[in-house]
């Protein structure tokens, strides 16, 4: 499933409600350091000249979206950075975000500013600026374990947890953590990210993190990997009672 424009919805998302998004990515194919076995967009495909969305149709777009929003007088609850990929890559990204801030403040004041991202782009110092503006940092660890994650977000780049966590406390408590929790088998290999040795892992991540909430949710959607499951409502509500324990505001995504 792509998103073929800049700015698309609004729709109703299971963690941010009534969301209108932005994708800074290609519209033909997805673009992102990652390929992941659950992405909705599908894997990352070879495409020559791939071309992130450029910011003046980026700005303009939105802005015709959020005054037909305000005049219709619909509620927004986010402007959220996701789409077809790693919004954080876009070269422009940090103005985007500018952009994106001061038409907020003009016409749908209300709304929070939320970014999706696997956090692999915080190595720039531009990339953390811009997210110390916004809201909603939601950022992406699906594994405390090196091994796992390899398998579940086929990076492509040499990924270490402990980097990412590295990465992750430059934004502390105003950060939100998010993780996906599956089961299934890929590759002939077992994955299953909610034994008692991933929740212990995922657990002292967070530790370090100390994100300001966490976010976790099951699959939803089709994934281009087949032999995945989601994982239930209620275990998924006990894996976040673990983390309730250590004081952390914890959202489970129906």
């Amino acid at each position: 499933m792509l998103f073929n424009e800049p700015v698309f919805g609004p729709i109703q998302s299971r963690r941010l409600g009534i969301s209108l998004g932005i994708n800074l990515l290609p519209t033909e194919s997805k673009l992102c350091n990652f390929n992941c076995i659950y992405c909705e967009c599908g894997w990352n495909t070879k495409v020559e000249k791939k071309k992130f969305n450029r910011r003046d149709d980026i700005k303009k777009n939105l802005e015709i979206k959020l005054k037909l929003m305000q005049n219709e007088n619909k509620y927004l609850d986010s402007i959220t950075f996701s789409g077809n990929g790693e919004p954080t890559m876009h070269p422009e990204f940090s103005a985007i975000i500018d952009d994106t801030i001061i038409l907020r403040n003009q016409y749908a004041p209300a709304a929070k500013i939320s970014v999706l991202s696997n956090a692999t782009m915080l190595a720039n110092a531009n990339v953390v600026a811009a997210l110390l503006k916004i809201d909603n940092a939601i950022l992406k660890l699906d594994s405390g374990i090196d091994e796992t994650a390899a398998l579940i977000n086929k990076p492509q780049f040499a990924y270490s947890v402990a980097k990412i966590i590295e990465y992750m406390q430059k934004l502390k408590k105003q950060m939100i953590l998010q993780t996906m929790f599956l089961r299934g088998t890929y590759d002939g290999k077992k994955i299953d990210n909610t034994t008692e040795h991933e929740i212990t892992a995922w657990l002292d991540a967070i530790k370090k993190i100390e994100p300001r909430e966490i976010m976790i949710y099951t699959i939803d959607r089709k994934t281009p990997a087949d032999n995945l499951q989601k994982v239930s409502f209620d275990e998924l509500d006990k894996i976040a009672e673990h983390a309730r324990k250590l004081g952390y505001k914890v959202q489970v995504a129906k």
